[in-house]
C-alpha cells in the first residue's frame, strides 16, 4: 500500500555545508570582467563578487531558513517521490485553501510576503489556508530518479496533496512554472479546483496576425526581445540540464551568477535587483539552489516540459484570473489569453512589478489573488 503519511519536516542547517561555502566562495577563480559596462554580456563581474562577498560573510542561512522554520511544514509521499510543503493555515476555519506554485529560479522563499495577509486578512472573508509546496526536484522535495515528472504529473500530484491535507475544494495560482501547473491544475482537476489566478500567461500571438495595435505590438516585441536576448538559459536547461549542472553545483559564484542574471532581467528595479529586493531575498534562492543541491534536478523541469509542449497551454475551462505586471518576461494581450481560459473573470495589467510579483508588489498581487476568488468561494 502506498504511504500517503504526512510527516512533520524540520530544514537541517549543517554546519559543515556553510563551511564548505564559505571556502568555495574564497577559492573561486574568477573570470576575466566584460568588455562592456553594461549587463549585455551577462552579469558583470563586480555584481557576482559583491553579492557573493556579502553571502560569505553577511548572509545568515540558518536565520533564513528560520523564517521557513516558523511556518508548518510537511513532507510527504507521492509516486515514490518525497514532496516537501509549507501548511499554513488560517485562524479562520472555513479559509478558502489555496495551492501557490513557485517558479525558477525561485523556491517557496518567494512567497514570505504573502502568506500573513493571504491567511490573516482583515475580512475573514478573503482568508485562505495556504499550501505552498516545493517543486519534484527543487528545494527540499525529492529528486526523480526517472523521467516523466513534467507539469501534469506535477499538477495531479498537487491534487493528490491537498486531498492528503484534507482539501477537496481548492483554489490554484502561481507564476513562472508555477502558472503552468496550476493551468494544468484546473484543467486536469475541475471538479475540485474552483478558479486558477496566475501572473504569468505565455500565450503567443494568433497566427496571421499581420496589423498588430499598439498593445499586440508591444507584446510580439517583447516576446522577440525574449527569444532572440533573454533564452539561453531556457535552451540550456530544456535540452542539457545534465552538463549544465557539473558546473552550477560545484561553484556556488557559478550558481549566483545563474540566478541573479534572471532577478535582474525579469525584475521592475531599473537594472538593480540588489537594491530593489535586497541581498538576502536574491541569496534566499541561491542558497536553496546551492544546499540542496538541486540546480541540475530543478533544470531538468524544462527538460520535461519540452516533452510535453502541449502541457504549456491547457484548455482551462474553470474561472480564471490574470494579473500581468510590466516587467515580466510575456506580455500577451487578454484576447490571446482567452484562448486558454474560457472563462476569464479576471484581467488586470498593472504599472509596475515583474517576474517576482509576490516578491517585488505582494500587495498588488494578494488584492488581485483576494478579488478573483472573493465570488468563488
Amino acid at each position: 500500500m502506498a504511504d500517503r503519511a504526512l510527516r512533520p519536516f524540520r530544514i537541517e542547517v549543517l554546519a559543515a555545508d556553510v563551511a564548505d561555502l564559505r571556502r568555495r566562495l574564497a577559492a573561486t577563480r574568477w573570470p576575466d570582467p566584460a568588455t562592456v559596462d553594461d549587463w549585455s554580456q551577462g552579469v558583470p563581474l563586480h555584481a557576482v563578487q559583491d553579492l557573493c562577498g556579502y553571502w560569505a560573510s553577511g548572509y545568515d542561512w540558518p536565520a533564513r531558513v528560520g523564517l521557513l522554520g516558523a511556518r508548518a511544514q510537511v513532507v510527504t509521499e507521492v509516486d515514490g517521490l518525497p514532496l516537501h510543503l509549507l501548511h499554513v493555515r488560517s485562524p479562520h476555519e472555513d479559509a478558502l485553501p489555496l495551492v501557490l506554485t513557485h517558479g525558477w529560479p525561485g523556491s517557496v522563499f518567494e512567497f514570505l510576503d504573502v502568506l500573513g495577509p493571504l491567511t490573516e486578512p482583515e475580512d475573514p472573508a478573503d482568508a485562505f489556508h495556504v499550501v505552498v509546496p516545493s517543486l519534484p526536484g527543487f528545494g527540499w522535495s525529492g529528486k526523480p530518479a526517472a523521467s516523466g515528472w513534467g507539469l501534469t504529473r506535477t499538477a495531479d500530484a498537487w491534487a493528490e496533496v491537498m486531498a492528503r491535507l484534507g482539501y477537496e475544494r481548492f483554489g490554484a495560482q502561481g507564476g513562472d512554472i508555477g502558472a503552468l501547473v496550476s493551468a494544468n491544475l484546473g484543467a486536469r482537476h475541475p471538479d475540485r479546483v474552483v478558479g486558477v489566478h496566475v501572473n504569468m500567461a505565455v500565450n503567443p500571438a494568433p497566427a496571421g496576425l499581420t496589423d498588430p495595435d499598439p498593445r499586440e505590438q508591444r507584446a510580439l516585441d517583447r516576446e522577440r526581445y525574449y527569444r532572440s536576448a533573454d533564452s539561453a538559459y531556457n535552451q540550456q536547461q530544456r535540452t542539457r540540464p545534465q552538463t549544465l549542472g557539473y558546473g552550477l553545483s560545484d561553484s556556488p559564484a557559478g550558481q549566483c551568477a545563474w540566478v541573479l542574471e534572471k532577478f535582474w532581467s525579469w525584475t521592475d528595479s531599473d537594472g538593480d535587483p540588489v537594491g530593489l529586493l535586497g541581498p538576502d531575498r536574491i541569496l534566499d534562492h541561491v542558497a536553496t539552489y546551492w544546499f540542496t543541491r538541486s540546480a541540475t534536478s530543478s533544470a531538468r523541469m524544462y527538460w520535461e516540459m519540452a516533452r510535453d509542449p502541449a502541457a504549456r497551454l491547457p484548455v482551462v475551462a474553470v474561472p480564471a484570473g490574470v494579473s500581468l505586471f510590466p516587467a515580466d518576461i510575456y506580455q500577451p494581450t487578454r484576447a490571446w489569453v482567452a484562448g486558454q481560459y474560457s472563462d476569464l473573470r479576471l484581467w488586470r495589467e498593472h504599472e509596475r512589478g515583474g517576474h517576482f510579483a509576490a516578491m517585488e508588489q505582494p500587495g498588488l498581487l494578494v488584492a488581485d489573488v483576494r478579488e478573483f476568488f472573493r465570488p468563488l468561494r
